[in-house]
């Protein structure tokens, strides 16, 4: 059998389902359905979702595995998170050290910052 498709081969927009067929018992099923949204990858991309599950997620196995450098290996689970649909949040700022977070608060206190400039500060912004 061949693999479902999620793309028009055509222009490329999203498929939609709209019959569903039991092989066993012949029932039809007919209406409108979501594939989801593994549906909106390449297949380059599904392979690298397999091989990336296949290695729990790790990222130093799916390097070994597909020979990519780690930010190789980063971009295309960058590329497959945007494909489906999902924002990649920017990175969390470094944690604060205890001096500096209690040099930002000394200077609320002096009056120096005010509460809206600390609490920017603190969060590493």
């Amino acid at each position: 059998m061949n693999p479902v498709i999620g793309q028009c081969p055509i222009c490329h927009e999203t498929l939609h389902v709209t019959r569903l067929h039991c092989r066993h018992c012949d029932t039809t099923v007919e209406g409108h359905f979501t594939l989801g949204r593994l549906y909106q990858l390449s297949a380059q991309q599904l392979d690298f979702v397999e091989t990336f599950i296949r290695c729990e997620g790790k990222i130093n196995r799916v390097e070994q595995e597909i020979g990519l450098s780690y930010p190789a290996v980063r971009a295309r689970l960058t590329e497959v998170i945007e494909a489906m649909g999902y924002e990649v949040g920017a990175p969390d700022p470094a944690p604060l050290s205890e001096e500096t977070r209690r040099e930002i608060l000394s200077e609320l206190s002096a009056g120096a910052l005010n509460a809206e400039e600390a609490l920017q500060m603190l969060r590493g912004k």
